[in-house]
């Protein structure tokens, strides 16, 4: 038996892949599914199953593609209902792959099909669980997605998933292997690991969920602080459920090449969004005027997922020459397959044809400790709010980037104001974001709070409410 972690770092998403005696299953695979057909063939085992966890918001899942090209069944827990062909397992119902099974653990509370997949070994022992969003390292799933769909509040999904951890999982031995669906960087939890593996025991002691004293008290612990989920969520999990076009569809449509004339005739005729997903620094100095600086070199695709709100938007991509299918690739893990073309050349081919560009005013620290005046000049602070509250600079304002869409028409446009995040990747998003939309008068500031921390500007970490987004 082999039991294999692919994780993927810019989702904290982990997959998982399983054989035993020229047998194969994956559990919660990605969307492109030619890695995993690549390693089948190499290891020259057969995929006999496809499980999921539950119905992914934060990512669509590479199941049906999966199943298409392989024949292997699609398995989720009790009560979930698909538009594709899927056996929908009973609770504790198994599954031989080789000289191994897998037990199906139905553990609702994070959505109300979620389930925990035992793995048995060959002599028969529980060898390891993988939770999918049920459990993680440091934390729980939060209960707050499945709410419309289950008919039911928060509080009372949270007290299933109490039941579920308290019944399913902690009974469980202390030195069984914990394989979670996330890690830290997820918007599926509010306080997970970095880690991505520990056994059961340990999490017994160290995970804050686990340890509260009630149910109620895990029903208060698990409910607060939770942020709004961002909005591809519920797209995502109807991709999941209904089904959705191959991903070798999407990546033809979208790596469509385009001169610098008939990008600026897309851009012009369809409404495309203007995605540019190179490095901040480099978007700064010049860029396709409207565009959206997400860079592919940070978290990327939640943070499209964040800003974007609709999958369906119309993208055309600007990108360092040669990572366009990267691009493309990550986009489509969170369900924006109407990428309709990228810019030939890159944005030096914009250049060479005299068309116009556009830049951002970033700063230095250095500069902004000179100029800025405490109490006087206006200063947003995008990080989140937890980070702020940590630290910053003295009378700055915190305005999330995560809520951009509710603080932005409150910018006062008569007055300068300086914008920044922790390194500049979240505040260069929320610059383009500003002046796509025609607000230009402000300083974004390099490198963010740590080059600000070291320039000598006041700090503080006293929190006065009025400065807090409501």
């Amino acid at each position: 038996m082999n039991v294999e972690q692919i994780y993927t770092g810019c989702l904290a998403q982990g997959a998982y892949y399983i054989v035993s005696n020229g047998e194969a299953a994956i559990i919660d695979p990605l969307r492109e599914t030619q890695p995993y057909l690549e390693r089948l063939e190499k290891d020259g085992v057969t995929l006999k199953y496809i499980f999921e966890t539950h119905f992914h918001a934060d990512f669509v899942s590479g199941h049906i593609d999966l199943s298409k090209a392989t024949g292997a069944k699609i398995v989720f827990g009790p009560t979930a209902k698909t538009e594709f062909d899927a056996v929908i397992a009973e609770d504790n119902q198994e599954f031989a792959i080789g000289n191994v099974k897998i037990r199906v653990l139905h553990t609702p509370g994070h959505t109300m099909e979620s389930s925990t997949f035992l793995l048995i070994d060959e002599q028969g022992n529980d060898h390891a669980i993988f939770t999918g969003d049920t459990l993680f390292l440091g934390d729980v799933g939060r209960p707050d997605l499945a709410q419309k769909a289950a008919s039911m509040t928060q509080e009372e999904l949270a007290g299933l998933l109490y039941e579920s951890l308290t019944n399913k999982i902690l009974p469980l031995s202390d030195d069984i292997t914990v394989y979670p669906g996330h890690g830290a960087g997820s918007a599926c939890g509010k306080n997970m690991m970095k880690e991505t593996v520990d056994t059961l025991g340990n999490q017994k002691q160290v995970n804050y969920a686990l340890k509260q004293p009630s149910k109620e008290a895990f029903i208060a612990a698990v409910t607060d602080g939770l942020l709004p989920p961002p909005a591809y969520f519920g797209d995502n999990v109807a991709m999941n459920k209904k089904g959705y076009e191959s991903f070798e569809q999407v990546r033809e449509k979208a790596l469509q090449a385009l001169s610098p004339k008939a990008f600026e005739a897309a851009a012009e005729e369809t409404g495309a969004l203007i995605l540019d997903t190179r490095d901040n620094g480099i978007f700064a100095t010049g860029f396709v005027p409207n565009s959206v600086n997400i860079g592919l070199n940070g978290d990327f695709a939640p943070w499209v997922g964040a800003m974007i709100r609709s999958v369906a938007q119309p993208i055309l991509l600007v990108a360092e020459p040669g990572s366009e299918e990267e691009a493309v690739t990550r986009l489509s893990r969170v369900g924006f397959d109407n990428v309709i073309g990228y810019l030939k050349g890159g944005v030096e081919s914009w250049k060479a044809e005299n068309l116009e560009l556009d830049t951002v005013n970033r700063i230095t620290a250095a500069k902004f400790a000179e100029d800025v005046k405490i109490g006087e000049s206006v200063v947003y602070d995008v990080r989140k709010e937890s980070e702020y509250i940590a630290e910053h600079v003295e009378e700055a304002f915190n305005r999330p980037l995560d809520f951009i869409n509710d603080w932005f028409s409150t910018v006062n446009t008569d007055e300068h104001f300086y914008i920044h995040c922790a390194g500049g990747y979240r505040s260069m998003i929320a610059a383009s974001i500003l002046q796509s939309r025609g607000i230009r008068n402000f300083s974004e500031v390099e490198g963010g709070f740590k080059a600000i921390a070291e320039s000598g500007v006041a700090k503080t970490d006293y929190v006065c409410p009025s400065k807090i987004l409501k």
